[in-house]
């Protein structure tokens, strides 16, 4: 029993000595933090100010300050860790230089000589600083918080390797313990902090498998790490700036061996090494947006790949023409480089109309959609305006192919499917300028470009089922047209004679109420009319004010307050105060001479 109580006595002690131990949710508060100060748009240099502002507060409010006029370093130990604030001021040190690191990587050309020697070593300060946490946390913290800064330690130990381009194993070995931590603290704790740890895992996964790719420990392909960049948090940020190096390094390779472009049979010569380096990574976008798995992506997402591939053209486009301007007399040198361009901006022709027959895919979605509550209706002059574009797209690519002098049989075929892309363009902007028409309640033109978009449609679809190679798509979109125009027709022409049927009893109603004494004409509004079923908003597609009340209302009497008239005071008769005067004092002479 002795034994017992000085063994408790004992603990104690220690405890005493010790200090208490200090819990904290080291993922929780940084991923709040970052979330809620930068980095969910990837701000880095927002988030360092944060956490510079972040150290000052707790300084002052811990009076750990580090004296006036000189700069003197007062450090941490694990005696000094007496708060948990004291913890808070480490965490922050070491992510104040991470992401002082990370704003250095950002920069728009990427950081210069000077600029990397400063990145890494920002980096090896977050790592010192983080190390200290970690030691800190053993002693001072308890077990979860210890686990989860050893996490927290080979992650940036990780980050460092993994931006120095050495010693793959070593940050491969890091990763792989800040995952493995990771995952056993993602099975306890709250459901919040599980489901951080597993995103945790999920962004650490791409950094270890481009590690094993550069190990050599896997078979991972070019392709497969353009899947592992297409996802987002700030733990792949540097991933993906790797990754981008990674993927110009690849095409730079493969341009070395390409050297023409192929178009419509024709090939065209390549020797400028910026043109195919372009060229080459608009291709990969191409084959990239035109794969099964492009179908399911957001439109948001394969507009902003169609903004890159544009990109890559114009940068080709450009190279292009700054080589025809140095290229002298050399005529065949010319004639290659004019081919070249032409193809270049036929190619850029292509994709233009891809994207915006996307857009008019998008604003159909939302035309079909106009009862749904709450959403943006697409109203059909919008899709008047992109049929517009399409239809300007196609003249322009047909005319570019046309315009040369010798035409090849593919260049023809091309120029014809594009024209004829293009009667079919017109025939869907008809069908929407009649919607136009129809939503204003203009029955007889509306009636009129319906037929009319029928009859577009016909001549489109027979010409096309003269053609070899019909597009499946075209066809199916051409017949479900014209029967939209029929169906749309015919309910134009019977609403315009219901409405037709209606002009003699509206007449009838007008004249019976009209007056021989000049009286106006009461108007009646909804207020006033609740027991009768007629419309207050008046007929479909007119534009007449809706009768619902009266605005601004009129004018109304209003009682006025009394007015008081105060007639006492002329018969009250006020004493005479005179007496209480002052008197002036008259001298001598003015006594004489009054």
């Amino acid at each position: 029993m002795s034994k017992s109580n000085g063994l408790s006595a004992m603990d104690i002690d220690e405890e005493k000595q010790i200090g208490p131990k200090f819990q904290i949710n080291v993922l929780q508060l940084l991923k709040s933090a970052q979330m809620q100060h930068g980095l969910r748009h990837s701000d880095y240099a927002r988030y360092r100010k944060y956490c510079t502002a972040r150290l000052r507060r707790l300084y002052k409010s811990l009076k750990f300050l580090h004296g006036r006029g000189k700069f003197t370093r007062r450090s941490i130990t694990e005696a000094t860790v007496t708060d948990v604030r004291y913890l808070h001021i480490v965490l922050y040190m070491a992510e104040r230089a991470w992401s002082h690191a990370m704003e250095k990587r950002q920069l728009p050309d990427g950081p210069n000589g000077k600029q990397r020697i400063y990145l890494l070593g920002r980096l090896r300060k977050a790592v010192k600083w983080a190390t200290l946490f970690t030691q800190l946390c053993s002693v001072r913290g308890d077990s979860r918080t210890s686990l989860e800064a050893e996490a927290y330690a080979s992650y940036m130990k990780g980050t460092l390797m993994f931006e120095q381009d050495k010693n793959w194993q070593t940050a491969l070995v890091n990763f792989k313990n800040a995952r493995a931590v990771y995952e056993e603290l993602g099975k306890y704790g709250t459901v919040e902090n599980q489901v951080l740890c597993r995103e945790r895992v999920d962004e650490l996964e791409p950094s270890i498998r481009y590690c094993l790719h550069k190990v050599g420990e896997s078979k991972l392909q070019t392709s497969e790490l353009l899947d592992i960049g297409k996802m987002e948090g700030p733990a792949l940020d540097l991933f993906q700036t790797k990754l981008e190096a990674v993927m110009e390094e690849a095409r730079q390779q493969q341009a070395a061996t390409m050297t023409e472009f192929n178009w419509l049979g024709r090939r065209f010569p390549i020797s400028n090494a910026k043109t195919r380096v372009s060229i080459l990574k608009a291709q990969e976008l191409e084959k990239e947006l035109h794969s099964p798995a492009a179908d399911s992506l957001p439109s948001e997402k394969r507009l902003a790949m169609f903004d890159k591939i544009f990109s890559a053209y114009h940068d080709a486009r450009s190279c292009i023409r700054n080589d025809l301007a140095t290229a002298g007399n050399a005529e065949n040198v010319k004639d290659d480089l004019t081919g070249l361009d032409k193809a270049v901006s036929a190619v850029l022709g292509q994709r233009t109309i891809e994207r915006n027959q996307l857009l008019v895919t998008v604003a159909k979605s939302k035309f079909r959609k106009q009862n749904d509550k709450g959403e943006k209706v697409t109203k059909p002059e919008e899709l008047v305006r992109l049929y517009d574009l399409l239809i300007q797209n196609t003249t322009d690519l047909s005319d570019l192919v046309s315009s040369a002098r010798d035409r090849s049989p593919e260049e023809v075929a091309f120029a014809e499917e594009y024209i004829l892309k293009g009667s079919a363009f017109r025939a869907e902007r008809c069908f929407y300028l009649a919607k136009s028409y129809s939503l204003v309640g203009k029955r007889t033109e509306a009636y009129a470009l319906f037929c009319h978009a029928r009859s577009l449609a016909d001549a489109a679809l027979q010409t096309l089922s003269k053609t070899n190679n019909s597009e499946k798509a075209l066809v199916e979109e051409l017949k479900a047209l014209i029967e939209n125009c029929r169906s749309s027709s015919c309910i134009e022409h019977a609403t315009g004679i219901m409405e037709e049927e209606k002009i003699p009893e509206r007449l009838s109603k007008g004249v019976s109420s009209i007056s021989l004494n000049g009286d106006k004409k009461v108007e009646k509004f909804l207020i006033d009319t609740l027991d009768d079923y007629a419309s207050a908003l008046g007929e479909p597609g007119s534009k007449t004010v809706p009768r619902i009340e009266k605005f601004p209302p009129a004018f109304q009497s209003v009682a006025c307050s009394p007015i008081v008239l105060d007639i006492a005071y002329n018969s009250i008769e006020f004493p005479s105060l005179e007496n209480r005067m002052k008197k002036e004092k008259k001298g001598l002479l003015s006594r004489f001479w009054g």
